[in-house]
């Protein structure tokens, strides 16, 4: 994520401000081309301090979960990311409303990367190609699950309870498990299906790194939940989930390239540079450079890893458990470099 700043005063504001908290300017932020604007908060209407054009929130703004402007003239009340939205929680219910606050913080950020990839999302309720999402409380429906079926992402309000998170974590013996995680995850099969199942050659390379997919998927599950990972699964796999099935190594490795780059991207916008005194030059890194914009991904890969050290060091030096707590293996990067190459046409 790129670091943002108020236009009226150039203080830094997060990507999810609806204010300067430094001098109180309105803000909103305007993805056509990934821009923070702020507006006059004394004014009666929404008019950019940088560029004096006048603009509309989100209708969603009305329930802060969106701070994304629309230009006045848009015949459309919802921005890109929100008209992906085909069901939302009974607002009704206090504890659910506020869930579904924390799945849109998750969703704009996954929309946000999305977009910078380069990747077109059209919305399923007008193109039948295209994506949606059902933010859904499970109630009297045990049957209904978080997942994916033919462009529909499909998240339990319950992910968004910190608390029950963190006890299906420790239930599924997860090292991390976040909203912005599942979306990552679950967006990688709806991409499965875009970039991979749509194009022959690129399948047969798919079945090359990943496995068959024709492996039958309910039996293949079945068998995960009853026997496990297999042993030494860590060599080819980035999680213990990833061995169930080659949809399912699919997803967990798009997810994670997705937490990679954002990861490089967001330390290359803050300048970090990791130097450890005294240690080997495999440990030195220097965010120099936005990992969109590169086409090796090796490069990207070398940085990140580092990074990622340092940061789950400075966790623990708090007490806190690791921000990245996975091990990167050659099996691993190679499947990431499939990912790499398939996305960097979207980009160059």
């Amino acid at each position: 994520m790129k670091i943002f700043q108020c236009g009226h005063c150039g203080h830094a504001v997060f990507f999810e401000n609806y204010t300067c908290e430094n001098c109180g300017h309105l803000t909103g932020f305007r993805d056509v081309d990934r821009k923070m604007l702020t507006f006059n908060p004394q004014g009666n209407l929404l008019i950019s301090d940088r560029e004096q054009i006048e603009y509309k929130y989100c209708k969603n703004k009305a329930y802060n979960v969106c701070n994304w402007v629309i230009e006045k003239n848009n015949p459309e009340d919802f921005c890109h990311a929100c008209q992906l939205n085909r069901t939302i929680p009974n607002l009704s219910d206090i504890e659910n409303f506020e869930k579904w606050q924390n799945m849109e913080i998750a969703k704009h950020r996954l929309i946000f990367q999305l977009q910078k990839i380069g990747l077109s999302l059209p919305s399923k309720m007008s193109n039948d190609g295209g994506l949606c999402f059902d933010f859904v409380a499970q109630q009297n429906n045990p049957n209904l699950m978080t997942g994916h079926a033919n462009g529909v992402i499909t998240i339990l309000l319950r992910e968004a309870d910190s608390v029950l998170r963190e006890k299906m974590r420790k239930q599924f013996l997860e090292p991390y498990r976040t909203l912005l995680g599942h979306l990552r995850h679950e967006v990688g099969h709806y991409f499965w299906d875009r970039l991979v199942n749509s194009n022959p050659q690129v399948l047969i390379e798919f079945r090359t790194i990943f496995g068959n997919e024709q492996l039958n998927y309910a039996d293949a599950l079945q068998n995960y939940y009853k026997e496990g990972a297999p042993k030494n699964w860590q060599k080819s796999f980035i999680s213990k989930y990833a061995t169930s099935h080659p949809w399912e190594d699919w997803a967990e490795t798009w997810a994670h390239y997705l937490h990679i780059m954002d990861m490089v991207e967001t330390a290359y916008f803050f300048g970090v540079h990791v130097k450890p005194i005294g240690k080997k030059k495999e440990m030195k890194a220097k965010a120099s450079f936005d990992p969109y914009t590169i086409e090796d991904f090796d490069v990207i890969i070398k940085t990140c890893v580092p990074l990622s050290f340092a940061v789950n060091s400075i966790n623990r030096a708090m007490g806190v458990p690791d921000v990245y707590p996975f091990v990167i293996t050659t099996a691993v990067v190679n499947k990431m470099k499939f990912i790499h190459q398939l996305l960097l046409p979207k980009r160059f």
